[in-house]
């Protein structure tokens, strides 16, 4: 018998509160756009760092994609933040529908078709492990993750770099993230889309994140045709009532030129106490922006409890819990 030690946590905060929740989503909103430049035009500024917010819609050419791109990092984001609105939902995407184990959820933005691809790669590269390894739902040895990385980028844009990847990561260069745990280091590739029907499975992903339809079960289920676990994010008084709401907030300050608009276009007060907070930093970069508004998103605080279990050593590659699995000890992608 040997002794493990069983993490549990707890949200303090399960509900963000209007003001701060509708600021949590206004920060990778920003983000999105700003990353979404063309290259040579961040590069007329000396570097994405150097935009300034106020100059973000003289700079920004609105696309039909911009919502989508948004929505993707705001997914990210919240994960990564450990937003109660949508983590517990993800977890379970993860834990109980693709037999992910682990315990400390993380999000890796990929995303090889954006500006700024480099770097988000880069982080990539920090945040995975030699070990690192991606469930594809077969019953074969999973590939290690890193050491693909600049192939899946390089897959899109060119087939036969897509020709020959392995049959089973042959789609997942169409990735937008890499959903896991870093305690087991086992990922499972995630496409997020804000048109559901959109939504494409491919060699190589799991999970597919898209809004709930409006008044429809926002239920986790598995869509076999494509082969995916569908996560849908919920509305009411939940992520995509707030998504959509800070989304409005920044497209009127950018037809306003990052001034206040008027009445008649954003009526809402709390609304208007949010968009506040980005006109009187207009002279500040985007970046510096996002930065300085954090303390003013929830601090999405959690409470650890921690309990003794034994086990049976040779038994130690079992799930014994629905919220931590210990890691196995044999490679398998179940």
């Amino acid at each position: 018998m040997s002794g493990m030690i069983i993490q549990r946590e707890f949200q303090l905060s399960p509900v963000a509160d209007p003001y701060s929740a509708l600021i949590a989503l206004v920060r990778p909103i920003l983000y999105g756009l700003v990353y979404s430049l063309k290259r040579d035009v961040t590069e007329e500024f000396g570097g994405v760092e150097n935009i300034k917010l106020k100059m973000l819609p003289r700079t920004h050419r609105q696309g039909d994609g911009d919502v989508g791109i948004c929505f993707e990092y705001a997914v990210h984001d919240a994960i990564r933040n450990k937003n109660p609105l949508i983590i517990e939902r993800v977890h379970d995407a993860l834990a109980r529908h693709c037999n992910v184990p682990g315990y400390d959820i993380e999000s890796i933005l990929f995303g090889a078709e954006k500006n700024g691809a480099l770097q988000l790669i880069d982080t990539a590269h920090n945040t995975l492990t030699d070990d690192s390894r991606i469930l594809t739902g077969g019953r074969h040895q999973p590939p290690k993750l890193k050491s693909y990385l600049k192939e899946l980028s390089d897959a899109f844009r060119q087939r036969k770099v897509r020709e020959n990847l392995p049959s089973s990561i042959s789609g997942l260069w169409k990735a937008d993230l890499f959903l896991g745990y870093t305690d087991s280091d086992r990922w499972v590739g995630t496409t997020v889309k804000i048109n559901p029907s959109r939504l494409e499975g491919a060699h190589g992903l799991r999970v597919g994140i898209v809004p709930a339809h409006y008044g429809a079960s926002d239920k986790i289920f598995k869509d076999d045709a494509k082969n995916l676990v569908v996560c849908p994010m919920p509305y009411d008084g939940s992520f995509m009532q707030y998504f959509y709401g800070a989304w409005g907030i920044v497209m009127q300050l950018m037809h306003s030129d990052m001034n206040m608009p008027a009445e008649v276009a954003l009526y809402d007060p709390l609304d208007r106490q949010v968009a506040l907070q980005l006109t009187q930093r207009r002279d500040f970069s985007v970046l510096q922006v996002i930065e300085a508004l954090a303390p003013l998103a929830q601090p999405y605080l959690l409470q650890k409890s921690e309990a003794q279990a034994d086990v049976q050593e040779e038994q130690a590659n079992t799930q014994t819990d629905s919220i931590i699995s210990p890691i196995p000890a044999l490679i398998t992608d179940l």
